[in-house]
């Protein structure tokens, strides 16, 4: 019997994106069940009753939910092109950036692009994402990076 999977999301959902891309560098074949966020369907609620929100990846009836924990979930069981590296200080370091990412990067971003260009929101994420780049490591913090330069570009659009 093949692998029943399917992915919960919803269009746009950034942590779902990063579900989908690690379905695809594995190579693995799955279902999309687009949510609509205003009306959640009964199986969200029931595959996440906690959060109530995508991404939820289901694996057989297994529901799996939050995306590091799913991306951590596609990369034990299906072997082939590791996403995470396999050395333990290596991998906490990618954890580390990865929820970084998460809750520094991710709403900075977001609310600079809710503020219509408010020099204060924006000089507050561009604060936000600046990070001592000594304790950097590769291309984690080019997200870092890569975010202030959002931020930095929006204004830059309205202001013209």
């Amino acid at each position: 019997m093949a692998d029943e999977l399917k992915l919960y999301t919803t269009p746009g959902s950034t942590f779902a994106f990063r579900v989908e891309l690690a379905l695809i560098l594995k190579g693995i074949n799955y279902k999309i069940v687009e949510e609509n966020t205003k009306n959640k369907s009964v199986d969200l609620l029931k595959y996440n009753p906690v959060h109530k929100q995508v991404p939820v990846l289901v694996h057989n009836g297994n529901p799996i939910s939050e995306s590091l924990v799913i991306v951590e979930y596609i990369d034990d069981v299906w072997k082939g092109y590791p996403i995470l590296p396999q050395d333990p200080y290596e991998k906490s370091v990618v954890r580390f950036w990865a929820r970084f990412i998460d809750s520094t990067c991710i709403p900075a971003i977001f609310k600079v692009f809710g503020s219509n260009g408010a020099v204060q929101a924006v000089a507050k994420a561009c604060e936000q994402l600046q990070v001592d780049h000594r304790y950097s490591t590769g291309a984690c913090m080019e997200e870092s990076r890569c975010g202030t330069r959002i931020a930095a570009y929006y204004v830059k659009l309205e202001t013209i």
